[in-house]
């Protein structure tokens, strides 16, 4: 075992650095860069930045800018919206954002950089990456994690019973509703959820934004706890109601192809009681496809699955930031995000493969290859 987790670890390296070089050419490369985003906004023609930037006023005119002429027989610039412009001034924005440097000196950086985990400062938020990350990573956690453990705890034992029942009235009506449930997307909910229980038309029972409240610090510890979960109901709800399908109807159909093998048939006939067979023999093989599925279903719910979650309930996490970053074109923030949500799946990855032994001591990983 101890083999095969070395040679799982070494993967990760040609896996991270494929990764991060396919991100690395797709952003890097797409129009609208840093430059042409900072020109924009001191000019005053960008309306899609998400984020107010520092570098300058939105007043661009003339020559009332310094060193920023208004010369327009200036020499032709790459960059969208900088005719006329200084350029010894796009030369020191180019210089400012590292883009003054071929493309491979900066990928080789920020490998280099990566690996001692310095992600370096946001081009616009005048802070470091990290702290950025850090400050939005307790609302991720507290999404990713609650729903997923909620999920699971829900979807498998409800799979296990609708497998037992299975062409029973509880398993029509059961696959009815979670088909729905799965049918509705999360936004509508969400916003069903604040209109109704958030004081949008009718009842005010649960908060509107954030992930605790304003006076939290100065409440005592169990109010704390208190605080804490009753802000996340919501938006726990709205992203778990279409969560419970797939886990569901997976743990459903693992048990009915198990229970209709010979072992089974054998266990009962030795006199052993339903939930012995169930439990006792069953659950262990047919929970190994439902533990496949695990990390990706945390990972979704801990990154992308909770975007617009995190919109609608003003909820400052890793989902949102990095959809800002996107679209502010903050390379520092999207690489890093995408280095570490990497990293953490593949991590994830190995320990869900290791949970196979865990569940079914047969499975012996260093007779395989990876």
């Amino acid at each position: 075992m101890a083999a095969y987790i070395l040679r799982r670890i070494l993967l990760i390296i040609p896996t991270m650095l494929g990764v991060m070089l396919v991100t690395f050419v797709i952003v890097q490369f797409a129009p609208g860069g840093p430059v042409e985003r900072l020109i924009a906004q001191l000019s005053g023609t960008d309306a899609g930045a998400t984020a107010n930037f520092s570098g300058g006023g939105s007043d661009f005119s003339g020559s009332s800018q310094p060193g920023m002429p208004g010369d327009i027989s200036a020499a032709p610039s790459k960059y969208r919206g900088a005719q006329g412009l200084d350029p010894e001034f796009i030369a020191s924005l180019e210089k400012q954002f590292g883009f003054d440097k071929p493309a491979y000196e900066r990928f080789g950086m920020m490998i280099w950089n990566y690996l001692r985990f310095d992600f370096g400062e946001s081009y616009f938020r005048d802070t470091s990456v990290l702290k950025l990350i850090a400050e939005r990573m307790p609302v991720s956690i507290s999404l990713g994690l609650w729903m997923t453990l909620i999920s699971y705890s829900i979807s498998i034992p409800l799979g296990i019973r609708k497998a037992v029942r299975d062409g029973s009235r509880f398993d029509m009506w059961t696959s009815s509703v979670i088909v729905i449930g799965y049918a509705i997307p999360g936004f509508l909910v969400a916003v069903f959820l604040i209109v109704l229980f958030a004081g949008g038309s009718f009842l005010q029972i649960f908060p509107l934004r954030g992930l605790v409240s304003d006076n939290f610090w100065t409440l005592p510890w169990y109010e704390k706890i208190l605080d804490y979960f009753w802000h996340l109901v919501l938006p726990l709800f709205a992203m778990a109601l279409s969560a419970f399908a797939t886990t569901t109807f997976l743990t459903k159909n693992s048990f009915l192809e198990e229970i209709r093998k010979q072992y089974v048939t054998t266990a009962r006939a030795k006199g052993l009681a339903e939930n012995q067979v169930l439990y006792g023999h069953v659950f262990r093989n047919a929970m190994l496809i439902v533990i496949a599925g695990f990390p990706g279903a945390f990972i979704g719910a801990f990154f992308a699955g909770s975007l617009l979650i995190e919109t609608i309930f003003t909820l400052d996490g890793l989902g949102l930031l990095g959809f800002e970053s996107i679209v502010n074109r903050d390379y520092p923030v999207v690489f890093a995000t995408v280095y570490i949500f990497s990293l953490l799946g593949l991590f994830i990855n190995l320990i869900s493969d290791l949970t196979y032994t865990w569940i079914d001591p047969r499975i012996d990983f260093e007779t395989r290859e990876v």
